[in-house]
């Protein structure tokens, strides 16, 4: 399915939603709204943190922030990102925040994007403001992205990998067999690093590829539980980097969002980015066990630290889940997404088990007059 939105400005009906719930089909609506105080959070996809060693690397520089952000901290910190990937360290922009990234990237004028959906709504509301022209690019469900019907006149082509909120992690392959002359790739691997394949770590990763056509965008908020903090980076040429920063201000990073990415993306950090993968493999596995005892089984096979689901009523299970302690994601605002889709966020198997049983209790409960039911 294909839809082009040509106006600046974005709508609920922009993105294909109808208007009756207006809170839940807001296109800016993320899943910290859903995450209310003293609720048990499976609506954000961040996992818990920051660890110990982040803490205290950014405790050791409380008493720099007297002084502007140093040279020497961005350049450590781009180091690392380039090692990191083998990359040379003019390929490497620091970011405040992936999503600093697509503002960035909405710089360079392009006329056409091709946003590969479901998927994360940041991209097409920067790209929108810019006055790009923005075509959808909804494949069938499991949304593999080989079935997805590209505009050839699309000079800019948006996919996330792994995807949310599918939880689809596409073949680099198939990302790479995008590209056409004069077209620009950009991918979304805010969560590359928590997935697994076996024993190999970030499997379908495209990071490690140079090319004038190729932006790829990371975070390491979801990883290291710093969302607060607003920490991400990308990796471009030289050239894209250069013309995407003109203008930008001065000091884009304080100190303390260096000293995360430079601790982050150290040894330790990337100790820890594996232990998390493994641990949310081993998470979501229970997780997709325990639904599929109640009748329930995500939309596509899951490789993110998330599933998605689809189930009657769930705006219903979605509040009576909320009246029980739980916090689920509506993706009501999701292109190609309504209001029957829910996505879970992996956590430990106790907090998945006392989930399962609030699912349960919602069931068993007397159904109101008219009241549609899952089981």
């Amino acid at each position: 399915m294909i839809m082009t939105v040509d106006v600046p400005g974005l709508t609920a009906a922009a993105f294909g939603v109808g208007s009756s719930h207006d809170r839940l089909t807001d296109p800016n609506r993320h899943g910290d709204a859903d995450a209310g105080p003293g609720l048990i959070d499976f609506a954000v996809n961040v996992r818990p943190g920051p660890p110990p060693f982040i803490v205290e690397a950014l405790t050791s520089r409380i008493a720099d922030l007297a002084a502007y952000p140093s040279d020497a901290d961005t350049e450590a910190a781009t180091a690392r990102a380039a090692a990191l990937h083998g990359r040379d360290v003019r390929d490497v922009l620091l970011l405040g925040g992936a999503a600093e990234g697509f503002e960035l990237v909405a710089r360079l004028g392009f006329s056409h994007a091709a946003l590969i959906q479901p998927s994360f709504t940041e991209p097409a509301r920067v790209l929108v403001a810019a006055g790009t022209r923005v075509t959808h690019v909804t494949p069938p469900p499991p949304w593999r992205l080989s079935d997805a019907q590209v505009p050839e006149d699309a000079d800019l082509v948006v996919v996330g990998n792994p995807t949310n909120p599918t939880s689809v992690l596409h073949p680099a392959a198939d990302i790479l067999a995008l590209r056409r002359p004069g077209r620009t790739i950009l991918v979304d691997e805010a969560f590359a690093d928590l997935t697994l394949d076996g024993d190999s770590f970030e499997p379908e990763s495209v990071a490690h590829l140079a090319g004038d056509d190729l932006i790829v965008v990371r975070s390491v908020t979801k990883t290291f539980g710093l969302a607060g903090l607003r920490a991400g980076y990308l990796l471009a040429s030289p050239r894209t980097i250069d013309a995407m920063t003109v203008g930008r201000r001065h000091w884009p990073l304080g100190t303390l969002t260096l000293t995360a990415l430079h601790a982050c993306l150290g040894g330790a950090g990337q100790a820890y980015a594996h232990e998390q993968a493994r641990i949310v493999a081993a998470d979501r596995a229970h997780l997709v066990t325990r639904l599929g005892e109640i009748g329930l089984s995500p939309l596509a096979p899951p490789r993110a630290p998330y599933v998605l689901l689809s189930t009657p009523n769930a705006l219903g299970l979605k509040d009576a889940l909320t009246g029980r302690g739980f916090a689920v994601r509506s993706c009501a605002n999701f292109v190609g997404l309504g209001s029957d889709h829910l996505r879970l966020a992996v956590r430990p198997a106790e907090l998945t088990d006392g989930l399962i049983a609030a699912v349960q209790d919602v069931r068993d409960r007397p159904a109101e007059p008219g009241e549609t039911r899952n089981r």
